[in-house]
């Protein structure tokens, strides 16, 4: 069985997008579509602009959305027996799957954007990666700091992201490499998602969830918030309200894609992350056969 998987923020790079825009008639014009929708050349800056420009929330998280969606409709052989998307990617998978329209899941992800940008402002905070150390000494951890931290990404086995208050994580990021992370490094990113410090941001895209609307998918999406497969429109939506301020649980998905006997995983969008995320997981959980 496959799997259609979709990456997250983190994934761009200039040029993205661009040989599918100059080859591909029906893409070009689902770009200037989204040109028009977000109300400014967002692919001028995906094909041409700064890595500054790019990294900007409200720039990158449609622009990874916009390369992930347009590939997928303009391909061949896109028959998921599944989806899944890593925090952003869920959105370009409910597209994909048909839960979304373009439009609408465009319009949701500029609203996140720009809703996530105006609570890390709110809330000065950031996030850091700690490696190789168990998950659940990390989430220890993270309790036993007075200020707001939290898991936020678990990617693989020995990859978790916490988030977090600054002084918070650089608190934690001490006792993480005290109780034996080969690395604790606070990232460059604008503030502290998939953490408490996100619900602003919750609020304002729940109302534009509420307000949009949503179709069965073509096959189940596993969603960040629980790791397990959804179909109803209700589920869909309220782990889509709930997954600003939750972890992306991308280790357990992946472990339960795996129990369901999905063998083969398509990363769709630009780089390769989840790809080496997937494998990491297989290899620690003994699964083979993981193209």
């Amino acid at each position: 069985m496959k799997a259609f998987i979709f990456p997250g923020q983190g994934s761009q790079f200039i040029g993205m997008g661009k040989s599918l825009y100059d080859s591909n008639e029906a893409a070009k014009q689902l770009f200037e579509q989204a040109n028009s929708i977000l109300g400014f050349r967002i692919t001028d800056i995906m094909f041409t602009g700064t890595d500054e420009q790019l990294k900007q929330t409200n720039v990158t998280q449609p622009a990874i959305f916009l390369h992930s969606v347009i590939l997928a409709k303009t391909m061949n052989d896109f028959k998921p027996d599944a989806v899944a998307g890593h925090s952003l990617g869920e959105f370009s998978a409910l597209v994909a799957a048909g839960a979304l329209s373009f439009e609408d899941g465009l319009r949701l992800v500029a609203a996140r954007a720009n809703a996530m940008q105006k609570a890390c402002e709110i809330n000065p905070s950031t996030m850091a990666a700690v490696l190789n150390l168990a998950d659940d000494v990390v989430e220890k951890i993270c309790s036993e700091i007075s200020e707001t931290v939290v898991p936020a990404n678990y990617n693989c086995p020995g990859q978790l992201v916490i988030s977090g208050t600054i002084n918070g994580i650089n608190e934690a990021c001490e006792k993480m490499k005290a109780a034996g992370a080969k690395r604790a490094l606070v990232l460059p990113v604008g503030g502290a998602f998939h953490s408490p410090l996100m619900e602003p941001a919750r609020v304002e895209l729940k109302a534009a969830i509420e307000n949009t609307i949503f179709n069965s998918p073509i096959c189940p999406i596993y969603q960040n918030v629980d790791a397990k497969p959804h179909s109803s429109i209700d589920e869909i939506k309220q782990n889509l309200i709930a997954q600003l301020t939750a972890p992306v649980r991308w280790t357990q998905t992946v472990q339960n894609m795996v129990s369901d006997n999905m063998t083969e995983y398509v990363e769709i969008g630009p780089g390769k992350v989840l790809q080496g995320l997937v494998q990491k997981i297989h290899k620690e959980t003994m699964v083979s056969g993981v193209n």
